[in-house]
């Protein structure tokens, strides 16, 4: 009868210079076999009785042993299946082909959790780095920047800088939301970063990367984004932009244009305004493609935007850009483009208060007032959307919950007056 047990080798030649002694398995098959596993201890340290080691023995003070035992006692249970699946077959082999096929069976045991870690041996920052340095090829600097901010919030938090997709668990993603919490972040700051932390970890499953024991993000729920102030302005708000006076070619003029544009093209965002080109424009219409997302657009050209379109168009050719503010799209100009946006809405702030618009206008403002206002006009959510570009029309429901919220308001002052 073939037996397995775990033992420590105290044999005079296995011991070590530091008084320590191999962890094994014993293999008995009319004769006996000794296999070591890797992990070391002292006479103290191992419980002959439970074949375990002791956690409170100093020489495994820095040891797991809760994970060690677990792997021992998998590599005992994988022998015995080994004896189970012979039977009385295990007659015909010798002790020492027994030993080959135990050990053949912890080499390709899917299961192994120290196995699939050794296998997975992938970095956070180096998985991430070929993720950003592809967006950067494709001109998507704006995701990019995205995945570079989240991942060092993680090196950062975690103090590692070669920080493991494995790692990555949902006691360590609960720890990493507590810590932002207890310092005051708010609760959108940790999505952003999980959100991407969570695109760069399916990537590298996706891309057969990585394979992982357990995908945390199918059990760990990222914190929902919870809902900001209010981000659009009411028609009136806009016809007093509309209204306003300044000097031709001036810095305020210009500004005044480009929101009013954004406005007129459906609640176009600033990143697609700057990249429009003279040969975008027909005499019906302005296209454009969606830098988030690329989809195409045809804005019919209402009147009022004709005009000021006209003005930017003047002695210009197919493949000028329309405005003086302009981008590439490019990486290596998303600075450039940054700082245009700074700028386009600091001016807004000036317009603003012009228009006696109180709190913040900024040019993502626009896109909202543009929702609500047609919501307001009775328009469907669903034609909102489309218009939007928004792939989810969930998403189109979070521009308008203010919306939502402001009707519900006025039908309680009519019932209760």
């Amino acid at each position: 009868m073939a037996i397995v047990r775990l033992i420590l080798d105290t044999r005079k030649n296995s011991k070590k210079t530091d008084g320590s002694y191999p962890i094994c398995i014993r293999l008995f098959h009319k004769k006996s076999r000794i296999i070591p596993l890797d992990y070391y201890t002292s006479l103290l340290g191992w419980d002959n009785t439970n074949n375990k080691l002791r956690k409170s023995v100093g020489v495994n003070k820095n040891m797991d042993c809760d994970f060690i035992g677990y792997e021992l006692q998998e590599k005992v249970y994988q022998a015995n299946q080994i004896l189970r699946e012979l039977g009385r077959s295990i007659e015909l082999i010798s002790v020492d082909r027994l030993a080959e096929l135990v050990k053949d069976k912890w080499d390709h045991n899917p299961n192994s959790e120290l196995k699939k870690k050794i296998e997975n041996d992938l970095a956070l920052f180096e998985w991430g780095k070929v993720l950003i340095e592809r967006k950067e090829a494709a001109n998507s600097p704006g995701t990019a920047l995205w995945y570079r901010s989240a991942i060092k919030a993680l090196i950062k938090f975690s103090n590692q800088e070669e920080l493991k997709l494995y790692d990555i668990t949902v006691t360590f993603l609960k720890n990493f939301e507590a810590f932002h919490l207890g310092k005051g972040n708010t609760k959108n700051a940790i999505s952003i970063y999980l959100r991407a932390i969570r695109s760069i970890y399916n990537a590298a499953i996706d891309e057969d990367q990585f394979v992982p024991i357990k995908n945390p993000f199918k059990i760990y729920k990222i914190p929902s984004s919870t809902r900001t102030k209010k981000r659009a302005i009411s028609k009136d708000k806009i016809n007093n932009i509309k209204k306003l006076n300044y000097e031709i070619d001036s810095p305020l003029w210009h500004t005044k244009n480009y929101a009013m544009i954004m406005f007129y093209c459906r609640g176009m965002n600033f990143i697609d305004l700057v990249k429009i080109k003279v040969k975008h424009i027909t005499d019906l219409h302005l296209f454009y493609g969606r830098s988030k997302s690329g989809q195409p657009f045809a804005i019919k050209i209402v009147d009022e935007l004709r005009i000021i379109l006209n003005y930017y168009l003047n002695e210009k050719k197919p493949d000028d850009y329309l405005f003086p503010t302009n981008y590439d799209g490019s990486t290596a100009h998303f600075q450039k483009y940054k700082s245009q946006r700074r700028r386009m809405n600091e001016r807004l702030k000036i317009i603003a208060k012009d228009a006696e618009i109180e709190g913040d206008f900024t040019t993502y403002y626009i896109r909202h007032s543009w929702a609500t206002i047609a919501k307001y006009m009775g328009i469907s959510t669903a034609l909102i959307s489309e218009g939007l570009g928004h792939h989810s029309i969930t998403t189109t429901e979070i521009y308008l919950k203010d919306f939502n919220n402001d009707v519900l308001d006025e039908v309680n002052a009519m019932v209760v007056s």
